[in-house]
């Protein structure tokens, strides 16, 4: 997680005690995890519109089916060298 570790989070615990008090911390860490939840819904949203508009391409299947083609062929030329 970041390189932290066991003390360098007890420091970190520590340090936002003494800022923001004890009464505090719950509402910060309620207001962080609702700020984080609609952060990942927005992102899921983005692609998901993503796919959308790819799916809604025209060609877009032909080119997945000819990719797909092409790479078994990659597959199999590699291993038919070694």
């Amino acid at each position: 997680m970041f390189g932290l570790g066991t003390p360098e989070l007890i420091v970190i615990l520590l340090i936002a005690v003494l800022i923001f008090g004890g009464r505090k911390l719950p509402e910060i860490g309620s207001g962080l995890g609702k700020a984080l939840g609609s952060f990942r819904k927005g992102i899921d949203d983005v692609e998901e519109t993503g796919q959308d508009i790819t799916r809604s391409l025209p060609g877009i299947k032909e080119m997945t089916e000819v990719k797909g083609k092409v790479d078994e062929v990659r597959k199999i030329t590699r291993f038919l060298r070694k």
